[in-house]
Parts: C-alpha cells; sequence; structure tokens
C-alpha cells in the first residue's frame, strides 16, 4: 500500500492512497491550522471503527441477521504529553434489527479482533482496546427499544 500528502500551505494537505479517494488533512486553529480536514490521530480512531465494522456487517449478514441499523464508535483517550499518542480505546458496536442473536453478534466481535481486522491487531499490541455491544429491537413504529448493553471479554 502506498499513502501521501500533498501541501496546500500552512497545515493543510490532501492525502490519497491507492483507492486514489482524496481526504482533506488539517488541524485546529490553536496550533496554526485552518480547522479544513480530519486531523491525522482521528484517522486512526476512524480506520479502526472502519475496520472492525467491516468485518462484523459481514459476518451478521452472513449469519442472516436482520440489521437495519449499525455503527461502530471508538472511544479513544491520548497521553497528555508529546507525541500525545493513544493509551487505551474503546470499540462499541451499536446495533438495531429485528430479533438479532446476541451470540451470533458476540461472535462476529470475537472474530473481527482476533482473526481479521489488522487495525486493532496492529493497536491492540499498544494499547488496551476494551469492546462493548448494544443491541437494540427495531420496532415496528420506526422506533427502537433497548434489548441489552453489555461488556465483551475477547480470551
Amino acid at each position: 500500500m502506498d499513502a501521501k500528502v500533498s501541501w496546500h500551505g500552512g497545515l493543510s494537505f490532501t492525502g490519497t492512497s491507492d483507492s486514489g479517494f482524496r481526504l482533506p488533512l488539517g488541524t485546529d486553529r490553536s496550533v496554526g491550522g485552518n480547522e479544513d480536514g480530519l486531523r491525522p490521530m482521528e484517522l486512526f480512531a476512524i480506520g479502526l471503527a472502519g475496520c472492525t465494522a467491516m468485518d462484523v456487517i459481514s459476518i451478521l449478514l452472513k449469519k442472516r441477521q436482520d440489521v437495519t441499523d449499525f455503527e461502530v464508535q471508538v472511544h479513544a483517550d491520548r497521553a497528555s504529553q508529546h507525541p500525545k499518542v493513544f493509551t487505551q480505546a474503546v470499540i462499541e458496536y451499536i446495533i438495531t434489527g429485528r430479533e438479532i442473536d446476541e451470540t451470533a453478534l458476540q461472535r462476529s466481535i470475537e472474530l473481527s479482533a482476533a482473526a481479521y481486522c489488522p487495525a486493532q491487531a496492529m493497536l491492540g499490541k499498544i494499547m488496551p482496546i476494551e469492546l462493548k455491544y448494544t443491541i437494540y429491537e427495531q420496532q415496528d413504529d420506526g422506533q427502537r427499544s433497548l434489548v441489552k448493553s453489555a461488556d465483551l471479554i475477547v480470551a
């Protein structure tokens, strides 16, 4: 994989990689930026969320789960001193559907964590990553009701 960033002045860049998509990079005004793009550390968190989300939804759909909404949130803590690395993270899987099988969801998350997601495997070597999930039942009126919220321990 190859990636590059092209400078536009100040602390503004455009990132590209093999896929050809373009991504604006920037930072906040307090450090000389123009508030015109994603921060590089945000990309790590987005990459982690996206990597595991693609695994989990793919497995759930293969297991014929009736998913109507799915979101993965990454909450990452950073060191207070430079280089301000991530010190720990929580990945939270929020799934809405009809009669979602909790065991299927747990197994999908475990497979992503243990076998499929390279972002999680890489970042997990340098910081603890906690896994959580929340299941909502989709109601006929468009609302949803909480079924279960739990922490997951991956062996």
